[in-house]
């Protein structure tokens, strides 16, 4: 478990070392917190939004799945953790921004653009081939117009951001703050292979920041 063992090696560099200069934030937030921003990322190992935003404890409330994925509003049918979190960040936290935020190579896209998990078994990856099924329909319309190739698998993984913020908007708790002004929605894209964070403006393109 040599894995566990590292992480164990860098919670003593914390102890020992930022939780020290931050002592009194953190002594703070043992009262609560109020975050400003809710990110909803990937769970990529290689894009922590406490990383690229550079924030310190307490500032983000982020809930990170398979290709940042939000499905959309729905009563029943099981467990439901992304609405959950968003329903605890938005309507408890308050926070004013939530940032839905892809990248680059991410694996769920290519696994939706692949279908390389079509009806394989849970275990096997049925559980993120049920997931992703979320992008069949831009997919399909993607796959028509740019091929199967690193050019369809950005637009996949810029159209996720796209759908996940249409999604959020299915929530009525989201689009009530939202239209009155109490709740702003952004979108972003990380390029792992420049490190440079893309924004989507209001006609739903990418610029980068």
């Amino acid at each position: 478990m040599d894995g566990f063992a590292s992480l164990l090696d860098g919670y003593r560099r914390f102890r020992g070392g930022d939780y020290q200069r931050q002592h009194e934030r953190w002594i703070e937030l043992r009262e609560g917190q109020s975050p400003q921003v809710m990110v909803i990322a990937c769970s990529d190992s290689r894009v922590d939004p406490a990383l690229i935003f550079d924030v310190s404890p307490g500032e983000i409330f982020s809930v990170r799945n398979v290709a940042n994925l939000v499905p959309p509003y729905e009563e029943g049918g099981g467990r439901h953790g992304v609405s959950a979190a968003l329903e605890f960040a938005v309507t408890q936290l308050e926070v004013p921004n939530v940032v839905v935020m892809g990248h680059g190579s991410c694996g769920g896209c290519q696994a939706a653009l692949s279908r390389g998990f079509k009806n394989a078994p849970e275990g096997e990856g049925g559980f993120i081939s049920h997931w992703v099924d979320m992008l069949d329909e831009p997919r399909d319309r993607i796959v028509a117009q740019y091929g199967d190739g690193p050019e369809a698998a950005r637009e996949l993984e810029l159209e996720t951001v796209r759908i996940s913020l249409r999604n959020l908007r299915s929530f009525a708790f989201v689009k009530e703050r939202e239209n009155a002004g109490k709740l702003a929605l952004h979108g972003a894209y990380f390029a792992i292979r420049d490190g440079v964070l893309h924004v989507m403006n209001d006609r739903g393109k990418f610029a980068p920041a």
